[in-house]
């Protein structure tokens, strides 16, 4: 067939084929958790070592980064195993005192499979403002709804009262700022949760540089977004993968 009759595949059609060599290695749970907090701190998710993401197992565990380590220097051997009620049962380091925050979502919402909770550089510029950043360009525009803005932060979210209010917020949205405190993401699977959280402090970082001019043009027809929008679901085809490959020619150790 010649090139120009060549129909152009749709983002469904090439998610399920990679090509001819596979993307990445085959990866233990635990290294992928190493490689998304190793990826997201490279994308501004970098508050010293603030910050969690729980990824649930089948088991009805849940795999978490370590207290103690920034998201830049753990390694898959660093990943903690706590059971539903934030309990150490594997590992050799502590559990953040916010796990609370994860499983009072993880326990409302079992579809779910990973949340993530950091300061963000430019998502807590938002969250100190109490705006939700608009969308100046498609990449901002790949999730297809607006952050929940929850405002009633009371100084932490390490109490369980507190942690079923956000998690009460936070409804079936998808990701949320927390007032004066940082943002908040949800997702079926680890390349839907890179996804959303490179996309949300994307918008957030594009958003504050178009305003310090002034002149921004926000896009508010949802057609103009509607294609960019079908990544979402599929976590952006190969997008993941990429980054992983990324983090592991940085430093392989991540895997060990």
């Amino acid at each position: 067939m010649e090139m120009s009759q060549r129909r152009i595949p749709t983002l469904a059609e090439l998610a399920p084929m990679p090509g001819r060599y596979p993307l990445i290695p085959d990866l233990t749970a635990r290294q992928q958790l190493a490689l998304l907090c190793r990826a997201l701190h490279r994308e501004g998710y970098d508050d010293h070592i603030a910050g969690h993401i729980t990824l649930a197992e089948p088991d009805g565990s849940f795999l978490v980064n370590p207290w103690e380590l920034a998201w830049d220097e753990l390694t898959a051997s660093d990943i903690i195993r706590v059971d539903g009620s934030g309990r150490v049962i594997e590992g050799d380091w502590n559990v953040t005192p916010a796990i609370g925050l994860h499983l009072a979502v993880h326990h409302r919402r079992h579809n779910l499979r990973v949340v993530i909770h950091n300061h963000s550089r430019w998502g807590s510029v938002w969250s100190a403002s109490g705006r939700i950043p608009p969308v100046y360009d498609q990449t901002s525009g790949q999730v297809d709804e607006d952050p929940v803005l929850y405002d009633e932060y009371a100084g932490t979210v390490d109490g369980a009262e507190e942690a079923q209010a956000a998690a009460e917020a936070l409804g079936q949205g998808k990701w949320a700022l927390l007032k004066n405190h940082g943002v908040f993401i949800v997702a079926e699977n680890l390349r839907q949760a890179h996804l959303r959280a490179i996309t949300l402090e994307h918008r957030c970082r594009l958003a504050w540089h178009v305003e310090a001019l002034g002149e921004g043009q926000p896009i508010t027809d949802p057609e103009s977004l509607r294609v960019v929008q079908m990544s979402d679901p599929m976590g952006f085809p190969f997008l993941w993968e990429a980054m992983a490959r990324r983090e592991i020619r940085r430093d392989r150790s991540v895997l060990d």
